[in-house]
C-alpha cells in the first residue's frame, strides 16, 4: 500500500535510505554519507512530499518529490527487484506529466532503474561535495 509519510515513519525511512544507499553508492565518502544522512532527516524529509510503500505495517521503501523532481527514492534492499520501485514511480507520475531525478553516473542500480523505466539523459555536471559525476534525467509520457 502507498500512503503519504507521516511523522513516525521517518526513522524507517532512514533506515531504508542508508540501507539501500550503501548497496548503491558504496564509492562515496563516509563523512559525505553522514551528512547527507542528517539532512535526510533534518532539511529533506520535512520539505518534500513524501510517500511510503508499506507492507505488513512496515515501511520498505519511499519517494519524495521536490515538485516534479524525484528527490528520492529507495527500497529496502532485500525487496528490490519486486516492483516496488517502479509502483512508486507509477504513483507519483499521476500528480505530474513529467519527472526529473538525479542519479550518480557510479549508482549502475539507479542508473538501470530508470533507464528501464524510460528516464533519458539531459545533463551530466560534477558534484563537487561528493566529488561524482552525476546524470539529470527526464521522463515524459
Amino acid at each position: 500500500m502507498i500512503r503519504k509519510r507521516e511523522y513516525r515513519d521517518n526513522d524507517e525511512i532512514v533506515n531504508i535510505w542508508y540501507q539501500a544507499s550503501s548497496l548503491a553508492h558504496p564509492f562515496l565518502e563516509a563523512d559525505f554519507v553522514e551528512k547527507a544522512k542528517k539532512d535526510l532527516r533534518d532539511v529533506y524529509i520535512p520539505n518534500t512530499e513524501t510517500w511510503v510503500y508499506e507492507e505488513n505495517n512496515s515501511v520498505i521503501g519511499f519517494i519524495s518529490m521536490l515538485g516534479n523532481e524525484i528527490g528520492g527514492l529507495f527500497v529496502l534492499p532485500n525487496h528490490h527487484f519486486k516492483g516496488i520501485g517502479t509502483r512508486l514511480v507509477n504513483f507519483v507520475k499521476e500528480f505530474h506529466g513529467e519527472l526529473e531525478v538525479e542519479v550518480f553516473v557510479k549508482n549502475a542500480i539507479g542508473r538501470a532503474f530508470y533507464e528501464k523505466y524510460g528516464f533519458v539523459q539531459i545533463k551530466r555536471y560534477y558534484h563537487t561535495e561528493s566529488n561524482n559525476d552525476v546524470l539529470r534525467l527526464h521522463y515524459k509520457d
